[in-house]
């Protein structure tokens, strides 16, 4: 069968990667992918939000089945334009999606289906974000606040403000940080204290299969310090939730969360992606995603035994319940590898040393995020985030040592990465 991968980053490339481990796939295309994408997938120069222009090219090209992998084109609604022409797709519907698209929307919805959240207000305008942090954040001042833009921002749409004052420099900051309609209304949420762990799940509706729990590092320093990015390393270990909290989740936030999809008439099918916070009054959701995260991706996807393409059919079919979803022991790590200068404006161009100087294994494998070629074959950083080193072991300590030993083999001007993934 022929798969399509929508998308470009390390995300996509470790989909590529899955699906070309299966028995069923002749040939994998990936819109619009970058360099290391191309080792497993025929690179199509399509960009992930021309909805109309990958319709056209899956339906010229026979494609058998879509997978989307980034948020803006289920945002979009690719997914409802696919399965209107009667074409396989695996995503969340446009409706589904504004789980994601809209922080205000997704706070609604878990506040109508009594899903446990931070308190929060939602405020039109800069003049009604400082009436609200004055009457609804009152108390003591220097308690943090964090500042939401309630649109899509690539993972950088959320300032932590450790006081009122920096609250309020952050509603004037996400316009710019944002962008001006992802920050149209501005949630203001309580400052959620405990340790934060991220649940994702298989869903085709009504059936649900959850991955190994995961967590990630948003903060571009060691010890989570400095500003938030896309991701700067995850990974999976199984002790991050006990087996009662797991029942917790699934029993307060999972099933009420697809019941009150299916009640409000938008069944969600898909991947689902639970940001959870750990905190001594319970398990709370952080935020929806309703797509695989980049980078947990890496280091779920390496784990996983059951052929990707039966869990998709699964999920199309409604017949998740009948499969035996499998997941290797152990646990799996993944250090990103950044341009010089990001999360700001990165520096791209550079050369990358070191890519050859290891065999990739089952157990060892480099994701791109973005890296192109230069005119003389060189691979080069064409992004923010450029690389994701995931490691599989037995156990967390393990998969750690052998990643950063991967790390210190790669280099290039301006190098960044965080020494303290999984600490």
């Amino acid at each position: 069968m022929k798969i399509l991968v929508v998308g470009s980053g390390g995300r996509e490339h470790a989909l590529c990667w899955a699906f070309g481990k299966s028995q069923k796939v002749d040939k994998i295309f990936c819109a619009n992918g970058n360099h290391g994408i191309s080792e497993q997938a025929e690179r199509v120069d399509i960009l992930p939000n021309d909805i109309q222009g990958l319709l056209n090219f899956t339906v010229q090209n026979k494609i058998d089945l879509t997978f989307v992998g980034s948020e803006n084109p289920l945002a979009l609604g690719i997914v409802d334009e696919f399965e209107k022409h009667g074409l396989k797709i695996i995503g969340a519907s446009k409706a589904a999606s504004q789980l994601e698209s809209s922080k205000s929307f997704g706070k609604d919805f878990m506040a109508r289906h009594n899903i446990p959240t931070a308190r929060y207000k939602i405020a039109n305008s800069v003049k009604e974000a400082s009436e609200i942090l004055e009457s609804d954040f009152p108390g003591d001042k220097s308690l943090p606040i964090v500042v939401k833009a309630d649109g899509l921002a690539a993972g950088k749409g959320v300032i932590v403000a450790v006081n009122r004052a920096e609250a309020m420099k952050a509603v004037n900051e996400l316009a710019q940080i944002a962008g001006k309609v992802a920050a149209q209304k501005i949630i203001l949420e309580e400052c959620l204290i405990g340790k934060e762990v991220s649940l994702l799940l298989f869903t085709d509706g009504k059936n649900f299969v959850l991955m190994p729990p995961c967590r990630d590092h948003k903060r571009i320093g060691e010890g989570d310090t400095g500003a938030n990015t896309g991701g700067m390393g995850t990974f999976t270990d199984n002790k991050l939730l006990s087996e009662q909290q797991i029942k917790q989740i699934c029993r307060e936030i999972v099933e009420p969360t697809l019941k009150g999809a299916a009640a409000e008439n938008f069944p969600f099918a898909g991947i689902l992606f639970l940001g959870l916070m750990l905190t001594i009054d319970g398990i709370k959701v952080l935020e929806y995603n309703v797509r695989f995260g980049d980078p947990e991706t890496q280091v779920i996807l390496v784990r996983l035994k059951t052929d990707l393409v039966d869990i998709c059919e699964a999920i199309d079919s409604q017949t998740l319940s009948q499969i035996n979803i499998e997941w290797e022991a152990g646990s799996s790590a993944c250090v990103i590898l950044a341009a010089k200068n990001y999360p700001q404006t990165p520096v791209t161009g550079s050369i990358i040393y070191g890519l050859d100087e290891f065999a990739k294994t089952d157990d060892l494998n480099i994701f791109h995020s973005g890296t192109s070629k230069d005119s003389k074959g060189n691979v080069i950083t064409a992004g923010g985030r450029v690389l994701g080193v995931t490691v599989k072991s037995g156990d967390l300590d393990s998969a750690l040592e052998k990643a950063y030993q991967i790390v210190s083999k790669i280099n290039w001007n301006g190098m960044r990465f965080r020494r303290d993934i999984g600490k």
